[in-house]
């Protein structure tokens, strides 16, 4: 590593240090109880075990990445492995699982670093890379809110890295075993399937399709994802726990929205639903949305399904698709409909989280960023990060929170140029007005929340409501850019 590639490891590692007092969330307990699980109980009861309401519902290789940080743990501190032992957050609990995660995002930073190897080592790549390691998504949520997406976008990150360096083969191996751990990258299985099949699968030769040399590609990717999965979830197959297994992975009695409404379509539906229900007086609010998990229901609009959910996801990510159909496609349209893939299921999928926005923002900054992709990353990006601010609710992350927010986008603002103009300049006005609009939103939100007096639910709903806003309207811009519509 040379020496700027240190002081960012140094500087990132340092400000994570510094928020290891803050609070921690559900989410917290939720991975101190896999541990247990994983160290405690054999293979066979890792997915029927519900002793606590945490219960086991990653796939399996991410049980087994739990099962050997639980082998560390015992050493370090035996009580954190005991499944019995549930809420146990002693300092070198803490201690423990705050480490894991900041090594285990080791992982991103190795990937960037390949990334920036790739593109050639420029002054953009560099602040890209930095910009994107030090990005209030994993600050907030991985290590303050406790979660390990630093790993898994890592991951994807390496996988992205590969197809640019034409390693196909090996590039879909990885997200195979991605997949494996976390299933929400289903939500860019499509743009993977299209480009491998037309990139990898697909042999020309003289300008014909040759069939037999394609269908050795299609064997060769196909035993290599087939494996994976083998590996993963074969051994549940064996033991006849499939079902278990997938009725822990796609629990579809959650509702559409989370307990906090991700900045998404579904945000203004449920809005509106809300406005409505008042409208029609108190009577009606019982029936309406709270954006709680479990069965959503509406007072006014239609209920939403999963499978109405699924329809509208794949209809929107048409755009992410027709970006590969073009005849000379290349890496960097892969990245592109990679990024359309994810903002098409942040949109409309069923019940997504905030913290979904991550998977949209970290391969958009992987992206060269001509002007209006430049635009484009600032808004989403401000948008979508700052409607994670809500995870954070304690007084005491107020102003961690809002210093790092801050400092990170004027950074974004003013250092990543375009055709030698910073993002600020190359926002149109409107863009600026809405991005100066997080401002008095802050304060009303954060700082004065009582002027809502009853109206609860408006302050985490107006932030819900004008961060989808943003972040709808720059997936629009990017659909238009990436597919050359205009």
């Amino acid at each position: 590593m040379d020496a700027t590639e240190i002081a960012l490891l140094v500087v990132g590692t340092s400000i994570k240090l510094l928020l290891w007092p803050a609070y921690h969330s559900t989410d917290f307990e939720v991975h101190r109880n896999w541990l247990a699980i994983t160290s405690s109980l054999p293979i066979s009861q890792w997915y029927f075990e519900n002793r606590s309401e945490w219960t086991l519902d990653y796939p399996p290789l991410f049980a087994w990445f739990e099962w050997t940080m639980s082998v560390v743990a015992r050493v370090w501190d035996p009580r954190i492995v005991d499944i019995d032992n549930l809420g146990y957050a002693s300092p070198a609990c803490v201690m423990f699982q705050r480490l894991s995660v900041l090594v285990s995002e080791l992982v991103l930073f190795m990937a960037l670093r390949r990334v920036v190897r790739i593109k050639g080592s420029t002054v953009q790549g560099r602040v890209s890379m930095a910009l994107v390691f030090l990005s209030p998504g994993f600050l907030f949520v991985d290590h303050v809110h406790f979660q390990y997406n630093g790993v898994l976008l890592g991951m994807l990150v390496y996988s992205i890295s590969l197809v640019m360096e034409g390693r196909d083969l090996l590039a879909g191996t990885v997200f195979a075993i991605l997949l494996s751990f976390k299933h929400i990258f289903m939500y860019i299985a499509p743009a993977y399937f299209v480009y491998l099949l037309r990139h990898y699968c697909a042999v020309y030769r003289n300008g014909s399709l040759d069939t037999r040399a394609s269908i050795v590609q299609v064997v060769k990717l196909g035993s290599m994802v087939a494996l994976v999965f083998g590996v993963s979830f074969g051994p549940f197959a064996m033991m006849g726990q499939m079902s278990q297994v997938l009725s822990r992975l796609f629990p579809f009695k959650r509702g559409l929205c989370h307990a906090f409404w991700a900045p998404n379509f579904w945000a203004l539906y449920v809005f509106a639903d809300r406005i409505l229900s008042i409208a029609m007086g108190a009577s009606q609010l019982a029936s309406s949305t709270r954006g709680l998990i479990g069965d959503t229901r509406f007072a006014v609009l239609p209920t939403i399904t999963p499978l109405f959910t699924f329809i509208a996801t794949l209809v929107a990510m048409a755009p992410a698709l027709i970006v590969l159909v073009r005849r000379n496609l290349r890496p960097e349209h892969f990245v592109q409909s990679v990024v359309l893939c994810a903002l098409a299921s942040f949109m409309f999928g069923w019940h997504v989280h905030e913290k979904a926005i991550i998977l949209v923002a970290v391969p958009l900054g992987v992206l060269a960023m001509p002007p209006r992709v430049l635009r484009m990353h600032a808004t989403l990006t401000t948008a979508g990060f700052y409607s994670l601010l809500p995870l954070l609710f304690g007084v005491q992350e107020l102003v961690p929170k809002m210093c790092v927010l801050g400092i990170w986008t004027l950074c974004s603002l003013w250092l990543l140029r375009a055709d030698g103009k910073s993002a600020w300049k190359c926002l149109s006005q409107r863009e600026r007005i809405y991005i100066a609009g997080f401002g008095p939103l802050f304060v009303a939100t954060e700082l004065v929340p009582c002027v809502f007096g009853r109206l609860e639910f408006l302050p985490l709903a107006l932030v819900s409501v004008y961060t989808s806003l943003g972040i709808i309207y720059a997936w629009i811009n990017l659909s238009f850019e990436f597919t050359g519509a205009i």
